[in-house]
C-alpha cells in the first residue's frame, strides 16, 4: 500500500511539471510564433530555390522578431495578458 501512494506521487509531480512547461512553450510560441513561421518559410523557399520568396519571408521574420522584442519589453503582468493574445491571435 505505501509503495502505491508514492507512485501516484510521483506522477503528480510529473503531470505538474509538464503542465509548466507547456504554459512556457505557450507563451514562447505566443511572443515568437511570426517569427519562428516566417523563418521556416524562408528556409523552405531557399532550399526550393526561390531567392526571392526566401528573402521577402527573412525580412517579415525579421519585422516579427522586432515585434516581438518590443511586446517583450512591455511591462505587464497577468492582467495584460488577454491583451497581448488578442494581438497575437488576430495576426
Amino acid at each position: 500500500m505505501f509503495q502505491r501512494k508514492i507512485r501516484g506521487q510521483g506522477m503528480t509531480e510529473y503531470i505538474i511539471i509538464v503542465a509548466l512547461i507547456a504554459i512556457a512553450a505557450i507563451g514562447a510560441f505566443t511572443m515568437f510564433g511570426d517569427v519562428v513561421r516566417n523563418q521556416t518559410a524562408s528556409m523552405a523557399a531557399e532550399l526550393s530555390g526561390s531567392a526571392s520568396e526566401a528573402k521577402t519571408a527573412n525580412s517579415e521574420a525579421e519585422k516579427a522578431g522586432k515585434k516581438a522584442v518590443t511586446d517583450a519589453a512591455k511591462a505587464g503582468g497577468l492582467n495584460a495578458y488577454n491583451e497581448t493574445a488578442s494581438k497575437a491571435s488576430t495576426r
